[in-house]
């Protein structure tokens, strides 16, 4: 039994060693893209972002919330911020622990909320239920994307054609444009290159707003 119980530590050191080797490549790989793009890199703890960024649903999950691996600056004559982020469900035996990476852009003229993200599995079930999204003409990009708003004009506007054909070519993201900020991530860390990929979805989305809805938004600001 006791050399049962020496094998289980010995392997539960091993792989202990290993999370806190592969943190510690990540850091140095991540540290070194931010360094390339002219951006500042912070391994350490914001746990100020929930607060910060509070129209984002995915920041406010859970409990325990916090930031880490913080990459920010100008990018592309933008605000932009990039990081892993931390947060558990639960307590005692039920606790979970999730991580994923985000990236934020700063948006010259407000944005009313827009949530774009690949479709899946189940939109397809609760859409034959009639709980649909939003239909675009495009039936490539109505079948890869949902896409929620509480108003409509307003993805209309924002995914037009254009955007549509963009977004369908870039690596696919779930997307959230409120406020002054668009947010792009997945359900798990980003490569040190996918934090140039969500900034360049966010930068293309940004950089497709028509004239006219630039204007409108601008007098509203």
């Amino acid at each position: 039994m006791s050399m049962v119980v020496g094998i289980l530590a010995l392997a539960m050191a091993a792989i202990g060693v290993y999370v806190v080797y592969k943190a510690i490549r990540r850091r140095g790989a991540l540290m070194a893209w931010a360094r390339s793009e002219g951006l500042m890199f912070d391994p350490g703890k914001d746990r100020g972002l929930k607060v910060r960024f509070g129209q984002f649903e995915c920041l406010r999950r859970g409990h325990s919330q916090y930031a880490y691996n913080r990459i920010w600056g100008e990018w592309h004559g933008r605000e932009f911020l990039g990081f892993d982020y931390h947060y558990e469900t639960g307590h005692g035996r039920d606790r979970r622990m999730y991580t994923f990476s985000a990236a934020i852009l700063s948006s010259s003229v407000p944005l009313k909320p827009l949530f774009i993200r690949p479709e899946g599995l189940l939109d397809k079930v609760t859409e034959f239920f009639g709980y649909d999204d939003i239909d675009f003409e495009s039936a490539e990009f109505s079948r890869k994307f949902y896409v929620r708003s509480p108003d409509k004009r307003w993805a209309y506007d924002v995914i037009h054609p254009r955007t549509m054909e963009f977004l369908l070519r870039m690596p696919m993201f779930t997307i959230k444009l409120d406020g002054d900020y668009v947010i792009v991530y997945r359900s798990r860390q980003f490569k040190p290159e996918e934090f140039a990929a969500a900034g360049a979805v966010a930068e293309g989305i940004l950089d497709r707003l028509p004239d006219y809805l630039v204007r409108e938004l601008a007098g509203q600001g």
